[in-house]
């Protein structure tokens, strides 16, 4: 059914299908008994054995939704319905901005990819969080993931971050720090050692204060050298973070396509292999004690499975679900059970990592 939906939706441009798409998620949300009956249909193949505890947090099991879908919390319930064991909104900004001009979305259908420069499109941390505190039904945790605006200067950053924390993190189950969009300009400096050990030692000293207990996510680039990765794990774990969240979209555009030139970050199919080599990395450099959520090139139980050997706790989709569509959840959780039950893990715990270890 989603294959006809689709095709109608890719012959709008890809912003104007992506504000529908919402929409409609939206307008689902408000009835709660049907939100509840599709997530139930989702999760009809997900055996107990699919939950898995990350940061003190459950989930029901390891496929959630990556922040940049629901930039505003505008379609949380209906998000929700899909199946998703978290869903994680923003990122979202101190102020309201508009982001960067149009066009600033693009399919690549031939590569499953997806090129943004959307530039923290949101309508300010003080609407999201009008919108979170509406919510009555949580059947999973809620990420909110916070940047800076366009227009702060990179030496103010860290205000811009701590009032977000301020807004938001008692309304969110987990905070994100996104030090790693392509789209703002100077962002990514921030993922220096100098700068992200001062700006993660004051969210989370705000964060103590305002939601003590809070888990503190680092959301990180694949386009970090090997070096660089581990100096971010080092910063992480001297900060005493929950985990990170790798990898965000590439710079990278390993290959020829008319749309390749377009500015932006690229998501989807081409980012699965550099996400899982930054997670690899991270994984070793923690020595596995660092928990990761790892995103980037989603689409099949397969793609899950190789993010937990390779060191995730958790995965997120965010362009896999564009071209899979609402049913991604319910077909990847039964397949998901079955490779791990032929690689003889009894849970998902079990395959976490499992790569390094020699394992089946």
């Amino acid at each position: 059914m989603y294959g006809l939906t689709r095709s109608l939706l890719f012959q709008m441009s890809a912003e104007r299908a992506h504000r529908l798409g919402m929409a409609g998620l939206h307008y689902l949300g408000r009835s709660r008994d049907l939100c509840e009956s599709l997530r139930e249909k989702a999760l009809e193949g997900a055996p107990p054995n699919l939950a898995v505890e990350v940061a003190g947090l459950r989930f029901a099991h390891p496929v959630a939704l990556a922040a940049g879908l629901d930039k505003d919390a505008e379609a949380v319930d209906g998000l929700f319905a899909c199946g998703f064991s978290a869903v994680e909104i923003g990122t979202l900004t101190p102020r309201p901005q508009p982001g960067n001009p149009s066009p600033r979305l693009f399919r690549l259908p031939e590569h499953r990819a997806v090129i943004n420069r959307m530039g923290f499109n949101n309508h300010g941390a003080a609407q999201a969080a009008t919108r979170l505190r509406m919510q009555t039904w949580r059947p999973g945790p809620l990420g909110v993931n916070i940047g800076k605006n366009k227009d702060t200067p990179l030496d103010q950053a860290v205000e811009d971050y701590v009032a977000c924390v301020d807004a938001l993190a008692a309304l969110g189950d987990y905070v994100v720090v996104n030090a790693s969009s392509p789209n703002t300009p100077g962002l990514r400096k921030l993922q220096e050692p100098e700068q992200l050990t001062q700006l993660l030692g004051a969210v989370q000293e705000r964060l103590a204060s305002v939601a003590p207990g809070k888990p503190l996510f680092l959301k990180i680039a694949p386009d970090l050298t090997p070096e660089a990765v581990d100096e971010v794990v080092d910063v992480a774990r001297a900060c005493k973070l929950a985990g990170l969240i790798a990898t965000n979209t590439t710079l990278a555009r390993p290959f020829e396509h008319p749309l390749a030139k377009e500015a932006g970050g690229l998501s989807g199919a081409p980012v699965r292999e550099p996400a899982n080599a930054v997670i690899r990395r991270a994984y070793l450099r923690g020595d596995g004690a660092l928990p990761i959520i790892g995103v980037g090139g989603v689409f099949t139980a397969q793609d899950v499975y190789e993010k937990l050997r390779a060191g995730a706790s958790v995965v997120q989709v965010y362009t896999g679900f564009i071209y899979e569509g609402p049913g991604m959840v319910g077909h990847i959780l039964p397949a998901l059970a079955t490779l791990l039950a032929r690689d003889g893990f009894k849970q998902v715990r079990d395959a976490i990592g499992a790569e390094h270890r020699g394992a089946a």
